[in-house]
């Protein structure tokens, strides 16, 4: 989460901590003509923002549901580290509800257009798995490097046909396109339109995402020895 470092009512504003390339929407697109973010650290942020999430859905005693969840509120550090921001339409979901169905009615629907929760934009029903669908689609921005409408249809028809290295962001050259389906399989799993039917996001979504961050750690961590020089069998 990014640090709070103060308020000034005031002005109604609040001061974070200064994060220096922005955010995720912004490196993603590349507004401002910035470097393209490789494999290995997408694999990275993946992970770190669900390590974030499962944080907030998992305080005590109340669960605390983002309800904005997207790469305009995930904010990057001078190493590309990610937090998550923006937390002013989270809600507090009653322990009383939590612990019985996790979902909580609300009278009106908050969030982003193409990352809000079909089933809370229907029912008004809010809860932890709501966060699942916005994750879900910023994963598939992630990988693509495409704007979130009609994302996770045109993602789900390049995979029937094959083609999901047509969808993936050119701008990386070395994506290792078996782990990159990986996760948009885990990603089209979050944006299931029915919330029971979304993964748990501490038992299946983040154990899936921790792995490939290993996997792109130990992609750089051989191609620097490889740039050393040092022989594999000395390590």
């Amino acid at each position: 989460m990014v640090l709070l470092l103060g308020a000034c009512p005031e002005y109604g504003c609040l001061v974070y901590e200064y994060m220096a390339n922005g955010s995720l929407d912004d490196c993603l697109f590349r507004r401002g003509g910035g470097p393209v973010i490789p494999w290995q650290h997408r694999f990275r942020i993946a992970a770190e923002i669900a390590t974030g999430l499962l944080f907030l859905h998992q305080t005590k005693p109340e669960p605390l549901v983002h309800r904005d969840l997207k790469p305009g509120n995930i904010l990057l550090d001078r190493n590309y580290v990610s937090k998550i921001s923006d937390v002013g339409l989270a809600r507090l979901v009653p322990p009383s509800v939590a612990d019985n169905v996790t979902q909580y009615r609300m009278t009106s629907t908050a969030g982003t257009f193409c990352y809000i929760d079909p089933e809370y934009q229907q029912t008004g029903m809010l809860g932890v798995k709501s966060d699942i669908y916005s994750l879900g689609v910023m994963l598939l921005q992630i990988i693509t490097a495409k704007p979130p409408m009609g994302l996770t249809h045109h993602v789900g028809r390049a995979m029937e046909r094959g083609a999901l290295g047509d969808m993936l962001d050119p701008a990386v050259h070395d994506w290792p396109v078996e782990e990159a389906q990986c996760l948009a399989e885990m990603a089209l799993r979050c944006c299931e339109l029915r919330r029971k039917d979304r993964p748990d996001l501490g038992t299946a979504v983040l154990p899936e995402l921790n792995r490939l961050r290993s996997l792109g750690e130990d992609n750089i961590q051989s191609s620097r020895v490889d740039l050393l020089g040092i022989p594999r069998m000395d390590l």
